[in-house]
């Protein structure tokens, strides 16, 4: 004995069943696709960034491939800082030294400048030529070790890449990026010493004398802080990168590339949020 089954009410008998819509798949659609892809990417990057804070701490620490990768980005890093630093400091020294001209303010030349290169200038000059030399080479690194299926063959026997490979290359930048911005911060001050006392004619003692009247302790505080972000950042980045390869020995090229970009990009943006927040906490002084 069949049982007939019943039409759904309102529905006349022998109609057919309206066709149902497909569900749509809204990573189908190219605009959301991308903006559902940069979302999953970016999270994967924080908790990467997360993963990498929580073992800096963990046992075993990896101290013979901490002190290889700082030598190694020290070595390709130091040459570049110190020659990029020299026309930074002295372009920002005569452009402040033309504007204190103009306004009648001559003594405070000295102070501006140091300012402006040690709170700005040199963390970030730090940072670029750290994400461009050491990150980039980082990434490099770590793509063909994905590419040739080392990270996985360590995933298989249960070693943690991050804490064998990643974390010790962090650690590493910040170290390099701190010390870094010691010797940035030095040359950038002696290069816009130079170019306003010898090339406008600027007085040696008002330069130097300056340094007290508007300069403080914490601003070298917060160039040491950049530096030790700045550093985190470019690690985290060009490490995920190179974990994250696409597209064979092609996409290890294409994943330094964009390493590079978006820690650049992240750089800006980090230095504008700290940069508002020092100025907020910390009075200027006199104020």
């Amino acid at each position: 004995m069949t049982t007939q089954t019943q039409p759904p009410a309102g529905r006349p008998p022998g109609a057919s069943a309206p066709p149902r819509r497909p569900r749509r798949d809204w990573g189908e659609i190219p605009v959301l696709g991308k903006a559902v892809g940069g979302m999953r990417q970016t999270g994967r990057l924080f908790a990467l960034g997360g993963s990498v804070a929580r073992l800096f701490f963990k046992r075993p620490f990896q101290t013979r491939e901490f002190i290889e990768q700082f030598w190694f980005i020290a070595s390709v890093t130091i040459l570049p800082t110190a020659l990029v630093s020299i026309p930074f400091g002295a372009v920002i020294a005569l452009h402040l030294g033309s504007l204190t001209q103009q306004i009648g303010a001559e003594s405070f030349t000295g102070a501006a400048s140091v300012l402006a290169i040690i709170q700005q200038a040199s963390p970030l000059v730090t940072a670029l030529l750290i994400a461009g030399a050491g990150g980039s080479a980082m990434c490099a690194d770590l793509g063909a070790r994905t590419i040739r299926e080392e990270i996985a063959a360590m995933e298989v026997l249960a070693v943690s890449p991050v804490q064998r490979l990643v974390v010790p290359r962090v650690l590493a930048c910040m170290l390099v990026a701190v010390l870094l911005n010691g010797m940035v911060s030095v040359v950038g001050v002696l290069g816009g010493y130079f170019f306003n006392v010898i090339m406008q004619g600027g007085t040696p003692g008002a330069y130097l004398a300056s340094f007290s009247s508007l300069a403080q302790l914490p601003d070298l505080w917060i160039s040491e802080i950049k530096a030790l972000i700045f550093g985190y950042i470019a690690g985290v980045v060009a490490a995920y990168r190179g974990l994250n390869p696409r597209g064979g020995p092609k996409g290890v090229g294409d994943a330094v590339n964009q390493s590079v970009v978006i820690t650049f990009l992240l750089l800006f943006f980090v230095n504008l949020i700290l940069t508002a927040i020092y100025l907020q906490i910390v009075p200027p002084k006199g104020g």
